[in-house]
């Protein structure tokens, strides 16, 4: 059987949707803090069980006789490592035979401070002796775009990127790498930096919406504290706003680049362009 903790969650349930097209729904078990949220897979077959990262009792039945577990990270930043060891401690009781894990973009070396979590993840992996696979997946394109409501109410982008390339994806891409992963054969072991095919800077994703909506939308580049001022001021809550402060920043550093590819070897097709994924959310607006 096939786990996959978070299915609720926005990539969770694009892992699902995945899975459903290669495997028996009753193969698949959705290991969810709330039930009730993935009913609909329930009724499709999907084996649901409730686990909650924060409370180990909950972890050993929902990985009873799975052979496969796709850990997603947890949403929950500054509790992660403690909720990643429950889980890969319960694997490890259950005798799971590979644990595919969602790290961050050279997690080893990023300058990005969610990386930390990550690391002391992977490190809880590598002694725990399970077999795994980190997927190392970049920046969901999707992040940028949902402060495209408020350029165009104010005519430009805020940020901290400067002029730092972002090779970013969709949420659907690194959803289809992780499925690859579960389902086929000779990935144990495997680090895959993951990310777009071609990058951006934040003044280029600006002038990809100008060419699209006919206005002119800029870019304003903001040392760090301004930035995550602003955010605050928008109502982001302090946890949230350092959190994107600090990635913007380290993507001034590169943190956000990777040119190999990987995503869509994996894949086995063109990640999602950019423009492609502006088109789309512009529709929604």
């Amino acid at each position: 059987m096939i786990a996959v903790t978070g299915a609720s969650g926005q990539l969770g349930r694009l892992v699902m949707e995945g899975l459903l097209a290669r495997v028996p729904a009753d193969n698949i078990v959705a290991a969810v803090r709330s039930p009730a949220k993935v009913a609909d897979l329930a009724a499709r077959g999907v084996v649901v069980r409730t686990a909650d990262y924060a409370t180990p009792e909950t972890l050993d039945a929902a990985l009873a006789g799975v052979d496969r577990l796709l850990l997603i990270s947890s949403s929950e930043v500054g509790a992660r490592v403690p909720q990643h060891r429950n889980v890969i401690e319960a694997a490890k009781r259950a005798g799971v035979g590979l644990v595919v894990y969602t790290s961050s973009l050279h997690a080893d070396t990023t300058p990005l401070g969610l990386g930390a979590e990550h690391r002391e993840t992977e490190a809880l992996l590598r002694a725990s002796g399970l077999p795994h696979v980190l997927l190392r997946n970049g920046w969901y394109t999707e992040n940028y775009l949902a402060s495209l409501p408020g350029a165009l109410q104010q005519g430009a982008f805020v940020g901290s990127a400067g002029d730092g390339r972002i090779a970013s994806a969709a949420r659907a891409d690194y959803a289809a790498a992780a499925v690859a992963v579960l389902t086929g054969e000779g990935h144990t072991g495997r680090v895959y930096e993951l990310a777009g095919d071609t990058s951006y800077t934040l003044a280029e994703l600006a002038a990809e919406v100008s060419r699209q909506t006919g206005r002119q939308i800029g870019y304003t580049n903001l040392p760090q504290a301004e930035f995550r001022a602003v955010l605050v001021g928008a109502g982001l809550p302090e946890p949230i706003a350092d959190l994107l402060a600090d990635s913007d920043a380290g993507a001034a550093r590169g943190g956000l680049f990777d040119d190999g590819h990987q995503l869509s070897a994996l894949i086995g097709r063109p990640t999602t362009p950019l423009a492609t994924l502006v088109e789309g959310a512009l529709k929604t607006l």
